[in-house]
């Protein structure tokens, strides 16, 4: 059974900065992409952030680009989310997934479609 595990996620004022971390349990990790996704109150999911299988690639949304930075450690099965800068419009549940991939495939995947495995998700909340 594929788990993922979201946390790190917490209250912070803006200009400040999180990590989130998402352990997956079974042996999706090292086979997937991983990404981040986020949904902020009274909205859609929104794509953050992915990472290639093989750590090669990283895709960043535009509104997060030089503050927020994806890692993957596979020895530990666990994906990183550094968050810096961060502003009240950061605000929001963040999700992790996973999508199953071959190891040199280094698309970009960013609709909620393409990912087979999702964690419950971690609230971050920026206040101003």
């Amino acid at each position: 059974q594929v788990q993922l595990e979201e946390s790190g996620g917490g209250m912070v004022q803006a200009g400040g900065s999180l990590r989130l971390a998402c352990t997956t349990v079974g042996r999706v990790f090292s086979r997937s992409a991983m990404a981040w996704f986020r949904q902020a109150p009274g909205k859609e999911r929104d794509f953050v952030v992915q990472i290639s299988r093989n750590g090669g690639s990283t895709y960043y949304a535009d509104s997060v680009k030089g503050r927020f930075t994806i890692s993957r450690d596979n020895a530990k099965n666990t994906v990183y989310l550094q968050m810096n800068s961060l502003t009240p419009e950061d605000t929001a549940v963040y999700y992790c997934a996973a999508k199953p991939t071959i190891l040199s495939d280094n698309r970009y995947f960013a609709t909620e479609d393409e990912y087979a495995h999702w964690g419950q998700g971690t609230q971050v909340t920026v206040s101003s």
